[in-house]
């Protein structure tokens, strides 16, 4: 258990070194507290000793411990009221008559932008959703757009193009999908398409394979984008990971397996979610905050991902609001 004097030594080493990536030292808390460097270099001996402070070996200042960080997420942040030109930057977005999820992957693009963080979407979960239907909707000779329907009420459309194809046989196409594969969960449309429409597909229609393989990367692309990484390369730009060549690639690894990505979605909890260091199964330097949101049949979570030096009160509040105005 710690002192209040205690406590308030670790929040200021915390929050001077969110803002500057220097080891704090005793002297400048101590000019802070208005009390004697001693008393100071005491208080931080007691707190590196619970774990909470590191010292560095380039300096005979303190840094937070991933346990310091924890502790002061949650016993001692306090999470503001969002800065003005935070505010205003993403009611401009929300302002927009846009499709949620492109408000959404706007909003994370001001966030990405505004803070060097990377921001992940993930959508809700394919198998959550089933194939009520596709449409398809002509555009010119060889130029249409295919519609996906699910059963929540969530609409996906792309363009294709389909080269000597006849729209009767397009419509076949469609008309066997909508038979044979509607209530389908979506994650496994692409290979039940390979299971029982492609044996028979060249009993129906002419130019079967291009039909074929254009219906598969609609729904192959579909699945995929539930996954959405913006600002991958905000990483760079944090001394944390700059001039460590090693700790960036094994980042920029994991951010490439979207299995690890969705399972920052596995829980039910619709509160903000604090992961530090190593419980974020990405780097023992790294942070992530997330927030899972849910506005009629939208559902998904919103991610930030940056260093443990990351400004946990100011993002918190940002997903918070971002999470009001979705769900609003």
């Amino acid at each position: 258990m710690l002192t209040d004097r205690q406590e308030k030594v670790l929040k200021i080493i915390v929050e001077k070194y969110i803002k500057n990536p220097i080891p704090v030292g005793s002297k400048l808390v101590a000019k802070i507290m208005k009390c004697s460097s001693a008393t100071i270099r005491n208080e931080m001996g007691v707190l590196e000793e619970h774990e909470l402070l590191e010292k560095t070996h380039t300096s005979s200042g303190r840094v937070p411990s991933s346990k310091g960080y924890r502790y002061y997420v949650d016993n001692l942040m306090e999470v503001k009221k969002m800065k003005n030109d935070d505010m205003l930057k993403i009611q401009k977005v929300f302002s927009n008559q846009m499709a949620l999820t492109d408000v959404i992957e706007k909003s994370l693009e001001v966030i990405s932008e505004m803070m060097n963080y990377t921001t992940v979407i993930l959508g809700s979960n394919s198998h959550q959703n089933l194939l009520k239907q596709i449409e398809v909707v002509p555009i010119d000779d060889v130029s249409m757009i295919v519609i996906i329907v699910t059963d929540k009420g969530h609409v996906e459309h792309k363009q294709i193009k389909l080269y000597e194809v006849s729209l009767e046989d397009v419509k076949k196409t469609v008309g066997l999908i909508n038979n044979l594969i509607s209530g389908t969960p979506i994650d496994e449309v692409s290979s039940k398409l390979e299971c029982e429409i492609r044996p028979i597909i060249g009993n129906y229609v002419q130019q079967h394979e291009q039909l074929y393989n254009a219906f598969y990367h609609v729904f192959n692309d579909f699945t995929s984008s539930e996954v959405n990484i913006v600002g991958r390369n905000k990483m760079l730009e944090q001394p944390e990971f700059s001039t460590n060549i090693e700790k960036i690639k094994n980042v920029f690894n994991k951010l490439e397996s979207k299995t690890l990505l969705r399972n920052i979605e596995e829980d039910d909890d619709n509160n903000i979610k604090v992961y530090i260091g190593d419980e974020t199964n990405i780097d023992s330097d790294v942070t992530v905050i997330k927030t899972k949101f849910k506005n009629g049949y939208e559902e998904g979570t919103i991610a930030i991902i940056g260093p443990k030096r990351m400004e946990y009160d100011r993002v918190v509040s940002l997903l918070e609001y971002m999470k009001e105005n979705i769900e609003r």
